[in-house]
C-alpha cells in the first residue's frame, strides 16, 4: 500500500487529489492537509468584487465531500518538511499543526511514500507597507472573503457618487514584483462596467496602475493575439480597451507604502510620486510561505527543497536574462534531490522571468513576476499524478508524463463586465506559455494558436466554466471529461 499525501486543496491540490482517487484503487491512502475548510473556484472571486456572486456560489465545504470519495481530510497547516524522516519515522514526514478545533496549536507529523506541495502563494501583503485589506481603504479580490469586503467597500462608494460625490478608484498590482495581473484587469474592468449600471461612471476616476513595463504584458512578455485575420500586440488591445472604457494608466510603477487614500510608488526612471484614491484594490507580492526542512539527524536542508518556492527539475543556474531558453522550465514538477516529493502549480520555483526584468534608476527591481495559476496548475497537478500513479502502479520511478510551460498552451477568459446580454469577455488562448523565440522568431508563439476575441460570447464561456469546474472541483458523474 501507498501512502499520497498532498499538501493544499486550492486548484492544483484539489486537481491533483482528484486523479489520484480516480485512478489508484482502495488499498493505496490519499491525504489532504490543508489549512481551508472550503474549495474556492478563485476566478470568480473578481464577480463576488462587485456583488454580482456570492461567495457560497463560489465555494464548497471540502470535509464532506473528501469523505465521500475515501480522501482522508486533515485540516492543518504545514510548519516543516522532513524527508529523510528522524528517529521516530523511517519515511519522509511533514509536521503540520492542527487550525481548528480542540486540537488547535497542536502539532502532527504526517508520514508519507510521495508528497505533492501545492501550497500556492502566500499572499504577501505585508511586502508592501499599509496593504493589508482594510487597513487603509485598500481592499483585494484574491480570496472569496475579500472579495465579499471588496463589494461593501464598492458599495460605500457608488452610495457616495450617487449622492453627488465624485470618488477615485485605484486598481492594479501593490508591489514593484507583484504578479496575476489578469485579475486585476478583469476586476478594474468590471468595476467600471458596474459603475455605468448604476449611472454613476461620470462621478468616478477609475485609473489602472502596474508594474507592466507595457499594458497587456500580464508577466508573460505580452501576447501577439491573432484578433481575426489581423496580429494584434496585447498591449495594442488592453490599451484600445482602457480608452474605450475612460480608464487612466499609470505603468511602469512600484508601488512601495500605502497611506489612508494615499499610494506612494516609484517608477522605472527613479520618480517618486503618490495616486490619491477613495478605494483600491491591489494585488500583493505573492511568495513563498518560508517552510524550513530539516534531514534524519536535524540538519537544516531547506536550500535543497526551497529557494522561496519548491526546487524542480528547472535550470536555476544564474544567466543573463537574454541567455535564458524555455528548456530551462520544468516538465516533471519532482525535487531533484527528493524523488518522491512534487511541487505543481504555484508551489514550485520559475527558473527566471518571462517578461524582461527591469530595474529603476535607483536601483529597484520594477517588473511582474511569472504567472502561474489557473489552467497551468491544474495541467501540472493532473501530470503529478499521473507520475505517481505510474509509479505507485509499475512500481518503477520512471517518469513517463512530461509537460513544460514552454511548449504548453493556455486558454484565459478575462471577464471585463458581467451581464448574459451586456456582459463582455475577453477570450486568448496561447501557445506555448513561454515564449519561445528561437522556435518562433516572430512573436514567440504559435500565430495560429494565439488568438483571441472580444464580446458578449466570451462573458458566456466563462460563466458557464464557472459552473463546469465547480461541477469537476465536486468530483461529479464523469467529472474526469472536462479538461483542466
Amino acid at each position: 500500500m501507498a501512502k499520497v499525501v498532498v499538501l493544499g486543496a486550492g486548484v492544483s491540490g484539489h486537481t491533483a487529489v482528484s486523479y489520484l482517487r480516480k485512478n489508484l484503487s482502495k488499498e493505496h491512502e490519499v491525504i489532504v492537509v490543508s489549512p481551508n475548510s472550503n474549495y474556492q473556484w478563485v476566478p470568480s472571486n473578481i464577480w463576488v468584487g462587485i456583488g454580482r456572486m456570492k461567495p457560497e456560489q463560489c465555494i464548497f465545504p471540502l470535509a464532506p465531500l473528501y469523505k465521500k470519495k475515501n480522501i482522508t481530510y486533515i485540516q492543518a497547516k504545514v510548519t516543516t518538511f522532513h524527508p529523510e524522516g528522524d528517529a521516530e519515522i523511517a519515511k519522509g514526514f511533514v509536521k503540520a499543526e492542527y487550525v481548528v478545533g480542540d486540537k488547535k496549536g497542536e502539532t502532527i507529523k504526517v508520514d508519507y511514500d510521495y508528497l505533492i506541495n501545492a501550497t500556492g502563494p502566500k499572499l504577501n501583503f505585508a511586502a508592501t507597507e499599509g496593504l493589508q485589506p482594510g487597513t487603509f481603504g485598500t481592499t483585494s479580490v484574491c480570496t472569496y472573503d475579500h472579495a465579499q469586503h471588496a463589494w461593501k467597500d464598492l458599495k460605500v462608494q457608488i452610495d457616495r457618487m450617487k449622492k453627488g460625490e465624485h470618488v477615485k478608484i485605484l486598481i492594479g498590482t501593490g508591489h514593484a514584483k507583484s504578479t496575476c495581473q489578469g485579475a486585476a484587469f478583469e476586476y478594474i474592468m468590471n468595476v467600471e462596467q458596474e459603475l455605468n449600471r448604476h449611472k454613476v461612471r461620470d462621478k468616478a476616476t477609475v485609473t489602472w496602475i502596474s508594474n507592466e513595463y507595457e499594458v497587456g504584458d500580464f508577466g508573460m512578455d505580452g501576447l501577439t493575439v491573432k484578433m481575426g485575420s489581423k496580429l494584434m500586440p496585447s498591449k495594442d488591445l488592453i490599451e484600445m480597451v482602457f480608452a474605450d472604457r475612460g480608464i487612466k494608466v499609470i505603468k511602469r510603477a512600484g508601488v512601495h507604502k500605502i497611506e489612508e487614500g494615499k499610494a506612494y510608488y516609484e517608477t522605472l526612471n527613479g520618480d517618486q510620486k503618490v495616486e490619491e484614491f477613495d478605494l483600491a484594490m491591489l494585488i500583493p507580492a505573492f511568495s513563498g510561505h518560508g517552510f524550513t526542512a530539516y534531514d534524519k539527524n536535524g540538519s537544516d536542508i531547506t536550500e535543497k527543497l526551497f529557494r522561496g518556492f519548491m526546487v524542480v527539475d528547472a535550470d536555476y543556474t544564474p544567466r543573463p536574462y537574454e541567455e535564458w531558453t524555455v528548456q530551462d522550465w520544468p516538465e516533471t514538477y519532482q525535487n531533484p534531490s527528493y524523488k518522491n516529493i512534487f511541487a505543481p502549480g504555484i508551489a514550485f520555483a520559475p527558473p527566471h522571468a518571462i517578461s524582461k526584468p527591469r530595474v529603476s534608476k535607483n536601483g529597484t527591481p520594477i517588473s511582474p513576476t511569472p504567472p502561474r495559476t489557473g489552467m497551468p496548475s491544474g495541467i501540472s497537478a493532473k501530470l503529478v499524478a499521473d507520475n505517481i500513479v505510474h509509479m505507485i502502479k509499475n512500481k518503477t520511478d520512471d517518469i513517463h508524463h512530461l509537460g513544460s510551460m514552454g511548449n504548453m498552451g493556455a486558454a484565459c477568459i478575462a471577464s471585463t463586465g458581467f451581464g448574459m446580454l451586456d456582459g463582455r469577455g475577453v477570450t486568448i488562448t496561447t501557445n506555448p506559455i513561454v515564449p519561445d523565440y528561437i522556435k518562433y522568431p516572430e512573436t514567440g508563439r504559435i500565430n495560429s494558436k494565439t488568438i483571441g476575441d472580444l464580446g458578449l460570447a466570451g462573458h458566456w464561456v466563462k460563466l458557464a466554466l464557472h459552473y463546469a469546474f465547480l461541477y469537476k472541483a465536486k468530483m461529479k458523474p464523469f467529472w474526469w471529461l472536462i479538461p483542466e
